[in-house]
């Protein structure tokens, strides 16, 4: 009864004005990342290696985690439950698969993957649950119910490039996250470079890694609201990404000078 009733205000709520409501919060979404890349100028992101009491009480890492990306997993999810036949076509499917596979390992396998670091404070928690709830709506939403794609999408040139793009992000990524979590021994401590995959080639190889996934799906779905999600991505991690090129390069005086930051060969 419950999913009924559930389903039943999503069937009602649909057309042109939720249509619109969702364009909105894409351009939303761009100039939130916009927002924050400028404020990320001043201010770093408080997380990790920056992270501080002053952004509020200090949250376990995993569990926080964990809690933080669920959103973006379970509301997809829940939003295709209650789909129709657009949510039932083909290409609707492999692209909103290919967006809960990434959070589906971002929230039940990276957290346990992770050593014990330091606490997530709980301003960046909040911060992080908000923008997974808003973004899982927005690309879960578009998916189940408005994009709209013939039946030979899959053999279009930008769902093959876009998902080959998608794929290959996912896997640097994964592989760059192995090797920043494989850096220290058991029972050291401290900082050291990171080696070793697109490493050799930029600062944050892992944030590439996102950027080019997410670049891919938006060339794949070929929304808006995929758009929106790929240049928030960009805005944000390219400046976290340049925080950590700045913080290597003032730790070590061996770091390779030839890196990039974030765009291999470019920036």
């Amino acid at each position: 009864m419950v999913a009924g009733g559930v389903c039943g205000f999503w069937r009602r709520v649909s057309g042109p004005e939720e249509q619109r409501l969702l364009e909105l919060l894409s351009y939303g979404l761009m100039v939130l990342g916009a927002v924050s890349a400028l404020l990320l100028r001043f201010i770093p992101m408080p997380y990790g290696r920056y992270s501080s009491r002053r952004f509020g009480w200090p949250l376990p890492a995993r569990p926080a985690w964990v809690l933080q990306e669920l959103p973006s997993l379970l509301v997809p999810l829940g939003l295709s439950a209650c789909g129709g036949a657009v949510a039932a076509a083909w290409p609707n499917r492999l692209l909103l698969g290919c967006f809960i596979v990434h959070y589906a390992h971002r929230a039940l396998i990276f957290p346990l993957l992770i050593r014990e670091g330091k606490p997530t404070p709980f301003f960046t928690f909040v911060l992080a649950l908000l923008f997974c709830t808003y973004n899982g709506y927005l690309q879960g939403r578009s998916l189940t119910n408005y994009a709209k794609y013939p039946s030979s999408w899959l053999k279009d040139p930008h769902f093959i490039t876009g998902f080959i793009g998608w794929l290959i992000g996912m896997a640097i990524n994964i592989h760059s996250d192995h090797i920043l979590r494989n850096l220290r021994k058991p029972g050291e401590t401290g900082y050291k470079i990171p080696r070793g995959g697109m490493f050799e080639y930029v600062s944050g190889a892992n944030f590439f890694g996102e950027i080019l996934e997410w670049f891919g799906f938006a060339l794949a779905c070929c929304t808006i609201e995929s758009l929106a999600f790929a240049l928030c991505t960009l805005f944000i991690l390219g400046s976290r990404a340049k925080q950590h090129h700045q913080w290597y390069l003032e730790k070590f005086e061996d770091y390779p000078k030839c890196r990039k930051i974030v765009i291999p060969f470019v920036y």
